[in-house]
């Protein structure tokens, strides 16, 4: 089997990387919600020595994940685990970082919700949230390249497509988070980052 391989990941690691340096800075372990290709963990993990990195996804990803946490060979990557937010119970009990990107616009928005509940679970006793990805503000989309990407999303599956930053933005604030910073990414993309104090 061929390490799995994403360009955009390749792409954004470096611009998220900056963003994480601040908002990790004090974590000592992050759950990385939907690793996908494994590439972010593998990289982050070597930016990060102080913390422990564990990437989770779902079962048929993880083997092309562990190629790649194979190969970094990092003392502070973990091995991938099975997380499916729509579990009443994650193997994961707590974390003091979550980060997590490109996954909002592949879920349905119960997921999502499924997705804050477990972070709000996990993370009780505060830290930080970061979550990578394409947003709409006011109900529109941020370029029209955004626009055909979220047509493309709804034809594979109607209930996926991109979120609104105002409905993401009370999900978190419900589970007990205050938004620190919304970044510019490339790609029309953002990072948004909230705190949450125990």
């Amino acid at each position: 089997m061929e390490k799995p391989y994403s360009q955009s990941s390749e792409n954004n690691k470096e611009p998220i990387l900056t963003v994480l340096k601040e908002a990790f800075k004090d974590a000592s372990f992050v759950l990385e919600i939907g690793s996908g290709t494994g590439q972010h963990a593998a990289f982050f993990a070597a930016g990060f020595p102080h913390l422990v990195w564990q990437p989770t996804d779902l079962p048929e990803n993880l083997p092309g994940i562990k190629l790649w946490v194979d190969e970094a060979g990092l003392p502070n990557l973990k091995d991938p685990i099975v997380l499916n937010v729509a579990d009443a119970l994650w193997p994961v009990e707590k974390a003091d970082a979550v980060f997590s990107a490109n996954t909002l616009h592949i879920m349905s928005e119960s997921r999502v919700g499924c997705l804050f509940d477990g972070i709000e679970v996990v993370m009780r006793g505060g830290g930080a949230l970061c979550i990578y990805g394409p947003f709409n503000y006011g109900g529109d989309y941020t370029s029209e390249s955004n626009a055909k990407f979220d047509e493309w999303l709804k034809g594979r599956d109607p209930e996926s497509g991109i979120k609104d930053f105002e409905w993401v933005n009370s999900l978190a604030e419900r589970a007990g988070f205050t938004l620190v910073k919304d970044y510019e990414m490339p790609v029309n993309n953002r990072l948004l980052e909230w705190r949450k104090t125990p």
